[in-house]
Order: structure tokens, then C-alpha cells, then sequence
């Protein structure tokens, strides 16, 4: 049971450190501060799409859901519902690419938006 709860913890994670590298700039807004680390989040996660690397989070989830007896990702909620989400089906060399320019075209609107937004306000 701990095992799954784990594997569960880390694919909530991974869901969460995706959504950062994506729309993290907005934190921006917020606190400026986050800009410390928002970007590096953003070029880790644009790497791994760009080079099709497999983030260090997806084998580590594996394993605990091998320790947890789980030959797979079927039953409960979380896998349900987030793992479509974080490997989606289809998923291709070519997409991984689409998807990491399409991350760091976001972000540069963002960043961009927001430098406009402090130069027009002078602050």
C-alpha cells in the first residue's frame, strides 16, 4: 500500500512540475522571485521534450509500482485521470518536439507580456 501511495505522490508531482514548466511565468505576477525557478524548470522540461529524454520521475514511478505489485497503470483514480494527461496515447518523436516548442512559445508570450506590463508601469 505505501508503495502505491508513493507512486501516486510521484506522479502528482510530475503533473505539477509540468504544469510549473508550462505556465509558471504567471507565478511572475505574483512573486518576481519565482522567475529563480521557473526558468531552469523550463529548460529542464524543454531538453527533455526537445531530446526525448525520459524524466527521472517516470522510472522512478515505475519501480514503485513494481514494488507495489502493479504491473501497470489501471484502477485507481489518480491513474485514471492523470496519467492521460502526463503520457498521453499517440505520443511521438514528433509530438515530444511539437510539444516542447509549443512550451517554450508559451512561455516567451508570457515573459514577454509580463516585461511589457513592468516597462509600461515603470516599475
Amino acid at each position: 500500500m505505501i508503495w502505491r501511495l508513493a507512486a501516486d505522490a510521484v506522479l502528482v508531482l510530475h503533473l505539477l512540475f509540468i504544469a510549473f514548466a508550462v505556465l509558471g511565468g504567471l507565478l511572475i505576477l505574483w512573486r518576481r522571485g519565482f522567475v529563480w525557478l521557473h526558468v531552469p524548470a523550463l529548460i529542464w522540461a524543454t531538453l527533455v521534450m526537445l531530446n526525448g529524454w525520459l524524466c527521472p520521475l517516470t522510472p522512478l514511478e515505475i519501480e514503485l509500482r513494481q514494488w507495489a505489485g502493479e504491473a501497470g497503470y489501471r484502477g485507481s483514480f489518480i491513474a485514471h485521470y492523470l496519467l492521460p494527461l502526463i503520457y498521453p496515447p499517440g505520443l511521438t518523436r514528433t509530438v515530444q518536439i511539437a510539444l516542447g516548442v509549443g512550451v517554450v512559445l508559451i512561455n516567451l508570450a508570457i515573459y514577454g507580456w509580463l516585461i511589457r506590463r513592468r516597462k509600461a508601469t515603470g516599475s
